[in-house]
């Protein structure tokens, strides 16, 4: 498969020093990408797999610590037998490559999602990317697979309602912090900016919780033609921003 952009320098409006801590993206317009070249739409999944791993490496070459990725969704089980199992195996490929690599690479991986639905070979990997995390300390990647935003909130509420009914918490006990820690991102800072390559306009479900203040960037590039060149137009959209989080500043 075809490398991407190691060879790359970061544009000069780029400030490094005004970097954000977490960056989300959702990884969509696989399937157009092939079918515009007449290519069967896993053939798309694969390119963006490798876009992705470049994109890790850059976001760990930049110094970004945290980098969360919307890979499958809670909804995208609809898609057809074929596509699915193509992504899943893609993935299980993935996770094995990291397993092999993790540690050299200093890299720390979680993967983000209601797990009873995957294979248990899928599980086994992702308890085994788990330990292996425990001992490194470079970039966090937050891999959200079967995942969905409200299906993670819902959670949440379900285990405070079950602390709540055990004894251990009152209702009036109840925090924006401590809700936010009983997510799956639960370790992870709040995204400081969400891009969406691919044309969409939306969230889709995607972190629904924890980009409430996120700078949002959209752009038609899809994912698999998602550069580091890309990248840096997203960081520099970014910076330009002036993040106030509800506050009035003139």
């Amino acid at each position: 498969m075809a490398r991407f952009g190691r060879a790359h320098k970061t544009l000069e409006e780029v400030d490094r020093t005004r970097l954000p801590r977490h960056v989300a993206i959702i990884l969509d317009g696989n399937g157009r990408w092939a079918k515009k070249r007449g290519l069967p739409r896993t053939a798309g999944h694969a390119v963006g797999v490798e876009r992705f791993r470049d994109i890790i490496r850059y976001c760990d070459e930049l110094g970004i610590p945290f980098l969360t990725v919307y890979a499958f969704s809670t909804e995208n089980w609809k898609r057809s037998e074929e596509e699915v199992s193509a992504i899943m195996r893609l993935l299980e490929k993935y996770l094995h490559e990291a397993i092999d690599t993790m540690e050299k690479d200093n890299l720390r991986l979680f993967v983000l999602g209601d797990q009873s639905r995957l294979a248990p070979v899928m599980r086994e990997l992702i308890a085994r990317t788990d330990e292996i995390s425990k001992h490194t300390t470079g970039t966090t990647l937050g891999l959200c697979l079967n995942y969905g935003g409200r299906d993670e909130i819902v959670r949440a509420a379900r285990s405070f309602a079950e602390d709540c009914a055990a004894g251990r918490c009152r209702p009036e006990d109840l925090t924006e912090e401590d809700f936010s820690r009983r997510l799956y991102t639960g370790d992870f800072p709040d995204p400081d900016l969400m891009i969406r390559p691919g044309g969409e306009l939306r969230l889709s479900n995607f972190l629904i919780w924890q980009n409430a203040y996120a700078e949002m960037y959209f752009t038609d590039v899809l994912w698999p033609d998602f550069s580091r060149r890309e990248f840096d137009r997203a960081l520099i959209a970014y910076q330009k921003r002036s993040r106030r989080f509800g506050d009035v500043k003139e």
